[in-house]
């Protein structure tokens, strides 16, 4: 039974879908007038993997990420650069997918913006007013009455009161309550808007979510996912005005990945460590950086490092390594390896120990090679299932094995091979030890098995 840590509860809960077979899924996307930075891409890689998983379990998965397309920082950015604020988004999106192609998320089921749901947003701020859980202030903006929603401060476990202690009022606002947020802002001059009953203007960040994952998924549904920073007030806020304007519960299950550090400090512009993903793409394969964000469970924090991403790269080498010569196709054993990388990932998606299973699997492999080849193939095809359940292992081998060294020299590098067989068959032992430091000079391990000399690039 699959189990998934609910920040509601603070608890893992057997996972029982509303209904049987179909799982319901809404995650936070990106707020688009900058490239995606790694924070992001280990947003993006969970829930791809979480996803994996429950299609691989057997469920029909739902998968919507919005996209923001409007917001305070986005108007900025688009006025700092004297652009239009649909070309910056456009061209924000077109990065966006290209980063997430590039490291192999597989693309969500919808993908609204929040441009596209106006209508649907003003419907909702409508209901909020006849129920009597919204006002409009002194200056125009519609406020969402915080005080009127008895449950504030369920997901960040902090009853009203501490939380309003804790808050800070701009002097200029006009709300009655700090915690009080906004749902629709009256425009500036030059920014953009649309019409509402209230005037010209444009929605507030927060009830865009609820908007766009209710007409996708309905008023009550599985799952909810983003970053840990968006606990609160962003998801907080989604609960609150979802679950007053349609008196149901919004969502069964929160889920929230945890932050990303870089080298230990938080990732600022500032301090000079922010990473981009197409930077670390730039420095690193796909699956190094996958595996690296996987080799931590996606609650807890992870830490940046080159010595991390160097050893997700000889993770990735030793199973690599027991792939190799079993490439073809067999249908999978219902084996104890299995069995263990599903109760793994049905421990709320525990990847590192799922990845652990792999390496095991991975020494079994190796040693059935040099014993019952038949059985080594089989061992292989089930390491190549569970490691595509998490988007590794999709290269063959070779690819992978032998990146990074150019046509022309591989050529040449077989030659040298070949011309080692020779000597070794003839017994020069020395000879054959020299060739050996010379393709290791040029960065090639070799590897004598009973299939011949292999080779990898290191």
């Amino acid at each position: 039974m699959l189990k998934i840590y609910n920040t509601l509860s603070k608890q893992k809960q057997e996972f029982v879908p509303i209904t049987a077979g179909r799982v319901k899924l809404y995650v936070c996307g990106m707020t688009v007038y900058d490239y995606c930075h790694l924070g992001h891409a280990r947003v993006l890689v969970a829930f791809d993997v979480i996803t994996r998983y429950l299609q691989a379990s057997g469920f029909q998965v739902t998968y919507v990420r919005n996209i923001t397309d409007i917001d305070d920082k986005i108007i900025v950015r688009a006025q700092q650069q004297q652009e239009d604020y649909m070309s910056l988004t456009s061209r924000f999106i077109a990065a966006m997918h290209e980063d997430a192609y590039a490291l192999n998320v597989l693309p969500p089921s919808h993908e609204p913006k929040a441009t596209e749901f106006i209508g649907q947003m003003i419907q909702l701020i409508e209901t909020l007013l006849v129920k009597g859980y919204a006002y409009i202030a002194d200056n125009g903006d519609v406020y969402y009455k915080v005080n009127q929603f008895t449950e504030y401060g369920c997901l960040a476990h902090q009853d009203l009161e501490k939380l309003i202690a804790g808050s800070r009022v701009a002097v200029a606002e006009a709300k009655h309550s700090p915690l009080d947020f906004v749902l629709w802002k009256l425009a500036k001059p030059n920014e953009p808007h649309w019409p509402s009953p209230w005037g010209e203007g444009r929605p507030g960040w927060h009830i865009e979510c609820s908007a766009m994952s209710m007409h996708f998924l309905g008023e009550h549904f599985d799952l909810h996912g983003g970053g840990f920073d968006l606990t609160f007030p962003h998801h907080e806020n989604e609960i609150a005005q979802s679950k007053a304007a349609t008196g149901k519960e919004f969502v069964n299950t929160w889920l929230h990945v945890g932050y990303l550090q870089v080298e230990k400090e938080k990732m600022s512009k500032s301090v000079g460590n922010f990473l981009t993903i197409r930077d670390v793409l730039s420095h690193y394969s796909v699956e190094v950086v996958r595996y690296f964000l996987l080799a931590s469970h996606y609650r807890s924090p992870l830490n940046y490092s080159s010595e991390a991403l160097n050893s997700a790269q000889g993770a990735l080498t030793r199973l690599y390594t027991a792939l190799r010569g079993c490439e073809v196709a067999l249908p999978l054993l219902n084996d104890e390896f299995l069995q263990r990388f599903n109760a793994a990932m049905d421990d709320d998606f525990n990847t590192p120990d799922a990845l652990a299973v792999l390496f095991d699997l991975a020494r079994e492999t190796n040693r059935m090679k040099e014993i019952d080849f038949a059985k080594a193939q089989q061992l292989a095809a089930n390491l190549r299932h569970m490691s595509g359940v998490l988007g590794l292992c999709q290269q063959s081998p070779k690819e992978f094995l032998q990146a990074g060294i150019k046509e022309e020299l591989q050529t040449h590098i077989e030659a040298l091979i070949a011309q080692r067989e020779q000597v070794r068959l003839a017994k020069d032992w020395q000879a054959a030890d020299l060739l050996r430091q010379e393709l290791l000079s040029m960065g090639v391990v070799l590897e004598d098995t009973s299939q011949g000399t292999i080779w990898r690039h290191i």
